[in-house]
């Protein structure tokens, strides 16, 4: 990941301011705001800012003054049993800025989460940097046969080559092009002082998806937890995984007490439906279950089977 010398020298800046605040904070935190966090091979996070801590939580759910008598073990008990009952409002009570830089093809599967504050780099006023993602050689797979929207296996020798060579080179010829409609370089230097360019929020069109944006994503605690969940899935694609793993990392960081609560439950946890509770609870009374008399379907009943670690169980 390269920074241009002027973010450099902004994040020091922001990085020497010292506020003295009645508000709480989150010390953990404090320690790597506005730090850059490198994710794949050009992009980042960073925390830029931030609203309340596991307190704030504990505060809204009593309507309550202040940090009060409560021990941090009755704090504790409240965050999980607000976690457990799915009591979400309080968790909504804190929030968090996020500065990323990302390639374009996941900024818009990370957008599908409608519960967020962002704000983009404008390509209508701004040329985009000359950075493209290239998946590393491991994560470099073939499409699955049983997942239409998964991976299979890692694609190998002269393929794998010809792949990377194809994605470099696509993304390569298009912003030349890119650069020779707007008839200026991406250091804003001029190419041809008699030619006109074309518009910048037409010249845009023509980049690949691989290519790198950037953008401020601010949201509260609960809607930062649901987009977690689902991105910080074993099932998630990979590239979008690396930045919910990094971000988990800084969910930790924030708000200690809610993040072991949301490992437990929400990550760590499952959900059986109504069925299925009545299936497990015959294995617990030492009932045989079949598949035919479930009703469930064969997905629903591996999934089951798999969740509770029942291989025997499982239908091929």
């Amino acid at each position: 990941m390269k920074l241009t010398q002027e973010q450099i020298e902004n994040i020091k800046e922001q990085q020497k301011q010292n506020y003295t605040t009645k508000r709480v904070t989150a010390p953990e935190l404090e320690k790597i705001l506005y730090d850059v966090i490198p994710i794949l091979d050009h992009g980042f996070i960073r925390v830029i800012d931030y609203m309340g801590d596991d307190t704030s939580i504990v505060q809204a759910a009593r309507v309550s003054y202040g940090k009060g008598t409560k021990k941090v073990s009755t704090d504790s008990g409240l965050i999980k049993y607000l976690m457990r009952h799915w009591h979400s409002t309080p968790f909504e009570m804190c929030e968090i800025k996020y500065h990323i830089k990302l390639p374009i093809f996941i900024a818009r599967q990370w957008i599908r989460h409608r519960t967020a504050n962002v704000n983009e780099y404008s390509a209508r006023y701004s040329i985009l940097d000359k950075e493209f993602y290239l998946p590393a050689p491991e994560h470099l797979a073939a499409q699955s046969k049983i997942n239409r929207q998964g991976r299979g296996n890692i694609l190998e020798g002269e393929r794998a080559k010809k792949v990377l060579e194809l994605l470099k080179s696509d993304a390569e010829k298009t912003y030349d092009n890119y650069e020779n409609m707007l008839n200026e370089r991406y250091d804003g230097s001029v190419i041809n002082e008699k030619e006109k360019g074309l518009a910048r929020e037409l010249a845009r069109m023509n980049l690949t998806l691989n290519t790198y944006t950037q953008w401020y994503w601010k949201t509260d605690l609960l809607n930062l937890m649901n987009f977690l969940r689902l991105r910080a899935d074993k099932h998630a694609q990979y590239e979008i995984r690396t930045y919910a793993d990094a971000m988990l990392d800084t969910l930790k960081k924030w708000v200690p007490i809610t993040y072991e609560a949301f490992m437990d439950y929400r990550v760590g946890g499952t959900e059986v439906s109504s069925k299925g509770k009545k299936i497990i609870e015959k294995l617990i009374n030492g009932e045989k279950i079949k598949f035919e008399e479930s009703d469930l379907s064969k997905r629903e009943w591996n999934e089951l089977m798999n969740e509770f670690n029942l291989k025997n169980y499982v239908i091929e």
